[in-house]
């Protein structure tokens, strides 16, 4: 099934959004446990969600930047930070960290999917469409650690996250070269770095330390 050019940017469209989605509630989740004032929680959420594709769109010199051109997508995670409040009252600081984690790998999924596609509409590389994969579902957590004062999660010895965006990026790419139904490639580049990452944080997958 070859979907047309609108098509196939209606989907990553919807893609997006739902990236966006869960990575502002995990930043907006991060910024509860680290009780922070309602601008923080919005910083935080905002820097999650939009960061990489930021980043991924000033590097394959798309204009407008994709949170520019959607303006509504700003809005709907403005409006998630006032009605989450009313949410995570409702849920224990453990459940909240459980629920971080869990939206945090969905949005990595989404993100990891559509960065390589919008690498490959712009005719990029496979390599670099696949690395702007990881910066788009990475860089936006980056952003979030290094304004609260830490070093990136993604850089240190935690449980794989980059990888997992890596491995879903190149199933996409591949399941897209080989001819496969861009829903059906998505989907699939997206589970997989899903449960990667679910598998990573179940089981304690780390990659191997670096020795002198």
């Amino acid at each position: 099934m070859n979907l047309s050019l609108d098509s196939l940017q209606a989907m990553l469209a919807w893609t997006e959004v739902l990236g966006l989605i869960a990575f502002a509630v995990a930043g907006y989740l991060e910024a509860e446990r680290r009780e922070m004032d309602p601008v923080g929680h919005f910083a935080l959420a905002f820097l999650t969600a939009f960061g990489g594709g930021t980043l991924r769109d000033l590097l394959i010199d798309r204009r407008p930047l994709f949170w520019v051109e959607h303006q509504e997508w700003v809005l709907i995670v403005l409006l998630l930070c006032l009605a989450l409040p009313w949410v995570t009252r409702l849920r224990p600081l453990h459940a909240q960290s459980r629920i971080i984690q869990v939206t945090d790998a969905l949005g990595m999924g989404l993100f990891a999917v559509s960065g390589a596609a919008f690498a490959l509409q712009a005719q990029m590389p496979l390599f670099v469409a696949s690395m702007m994969g990881v910066i788009t579902a990475s860089f936006g957590g980056v952003m979030r650690d290094i304004v609260c004062n830490e070093v990136p999660r993604v850089f240190q010895r935690t449980e794989l996250y980059a990888t997992c965006a890596f491995a879903g990026a190149w199933l996409y790419i591949g399941l897209t070269l080989l001819g496969a139904p861009q829903p059906v490639a998505m989907a699939a580049g997206t589970l997989l770095a899903f449960v990667l990452r679910v598998a990573a944080l179940a089981w304690g997958w780390t990659l191997p330390r670096v020795r002198r």
